[in-house]
């Protein structure tokens, strides 16, 4: 019989962040108080789940609970650059409607079409997908047969979610990925034939 190995891969979205309801994209900002507090609560919830190693994001929101978290569980820890949110240009710093009401057209392309679409002077989308899709194929492949968790964005989860179950990438923007979300994958491997892929739970 041939063996089959399961790889599981946790996706954590980062809590609520200093600046209120913004597109912060590559802007690194800090979480706030209550958004550390959703990730405390969003991993309580787990119990005593533990990983063999963690991946994080570079960027604060993610990397500061990422550390914590991994001291507190005795696990290793890497960050790992291309999981950094997207650029979003010139929405950089603007709140969700201030955006709308000034990029009027680029705001219905990007929502109607992301796969095609992107933000003015932002990361192209292609790219942006590209981008996770690549990262997200070397964790699995470097952590065959392991638990690991990542710690990452909500954009950066909706494009690894559509690419793992083989989505089309405009399906990212009828995902719902709130702070602290979390998202369970089993990836199951087996020689000579891709990895097959079961989404476990999303909560």
């Amino acid at each position: 019989m041939t063996k089959v190995t399961e790889t599981h891969i946790d996706l954590l979205r980062h809590g609520a962040c200093q600046g209120g309801e913004i597109f912060r994209g590559s802007t690194d900002v800090a979480l706030s108080e209550l958004g550390w507090q959703q990730m405390c609560d969003k991993v309580a919830t787990l119990g005593d789940m533990q990983w063999d190693h963690i991946v994080s994001s570079p960027l604060q929101r993610c990397l500061r609970f990422a550390e914590d978290l991994a001291a507190q569980r005795a696990t290793t820890m890497t960050v790992q650059d291309d999981l950094r949110e997207m650029h979003f240009g010139d929405w950089e710093g603007l709140a969700h409607s201030e955006a709308r009401k000034r990029f009027t057209r680029e705001w219905a392309e990007f929502w109607e079409s992301p796969a095609e679409a992107s933000p003015p002077n932002g990361e192209a989308m292609p790219d942006f997908c590209r981008r996770i899709s690549t990262g997200i194929d070397a964790i699995v492949e470097r952590h065959q047969g392991q638990s690991v968790l990542l710690v990452v964005h909500g954009a950066v989860i909706r494009v690894m979610m559509c690419h793992l179950l083989g989505m089309p990438m405009g399906a990212m923007t009828r995902i719902n990925v709130p702070y602290a979300g979390m998202t369970r994958f089993s990836v199951y491997h087996q020689e000579g034939k891709a990895p097959w892929v079961q989404l476990a739970s999303h909560f």
